[in-house]
C-alpha cells in the first residue's frame, strides 16, 4: 500500500494527451492525463470511460449534445457513445478505465494513440 499525491502525479506529466497509470483496483487503471485543445472523436466498444475533473473545465462533445464539467464534477460514458473530449485550456483528469482501454478506442492508427503507457 502506497498513498498517491495527484498534485505531485500531474506534475510529472509533460504533454496533453498523454495518459499515465498511477493505480489499479480491481482490474481498473486508474490514469491521470493533463488534456489541451481538441482530442478526436472516438468510442469504446467494450469499456466504460469515467472522467474526473481535477483541474480546469473540460468539453465533452457527443453527437446528440454538449456536456461541460468543472472541477470536482465527473461523468461515466458509456461503452459505444461516440464523444470528443475538448479542453480550452489545460485540464487535469483522472480516468477509470478497464486496464488495457486504449485511449483513442475504436480509432487505432491516430498519432494520439497510446498503446504503451508509463506507470507513475
Amino acid at each position: 500500500m502506497e498513498k498517491v499525491n495527484i498534485a505531485q502525479k500531474f506534475s510529472q506529466i509533460p504533454e496533453p494527451w498523454n495518459p499515465h497509470i498511477v493505480g489499479e483496483v480491481q482490474g481498473m487503471h486508474i490514469k491521470l492525463a493533463k488534456l489541451k485543445g481538441e482530442f478526436i472523436w472516438h468510442q469504446h466498444e467494450n469499456e466504460d470511460e469515467m472522467f474526473l475533473i481535477v483541474k480546469g473545465r473540460l468539453l465533452l462533445k457527443f453527437r446528440d449534445q454538449d456536456m461541460w464539467l468543472d472541477e470536482g464534477e465527473f461523468v461515466v460514458v458509456p461503452r459505444g457513445v461516440e464523444h470528443l473530449p475538448i479542453a480550452e485550456e489545460e485540464c487535469h483528469v483522472l480516468f477509470v478505465e478497464r486496464a488495457g482501454t486504449l485511449n483513442t478506442g475504436n480509432v487505432t492508427d491516430s498519432d494520439r494513440t497510446r498503446r504503451e503507457l508509463n506507470r507513475i
